[in-house]
């Protein structure tokens, strides 16, 4: 299974509650913030929310 990097790049600010808890979901506290995930239908769903805050990075594992 496939890793990714996912780094949060554009503030929360001004947008909807369901995105900063998508947001808070993933485990992404604040710009520059980077977590790891495993790459899965769910992720990608919660990444498609989110997808103009968040830049994503295949971890070659």
């Amino acid at each position: 299974m496939s890793r990714l990097a996912i780094t949060q790049i554009k503030s929360e600010i001004g947008t909807q509650q369901r995105h900063r808890g998508t947001l808070r979901a993933l485990g992404l506290r604040r710009i520059g913030h980077t977590v790891q995930h495993d790459d899965s239908p769910v992720i990608q769903g919660m990444l498609r929310m989110v997808a103009w805050l968040v830049r994503v990075e295949k971890i070659d594992g």
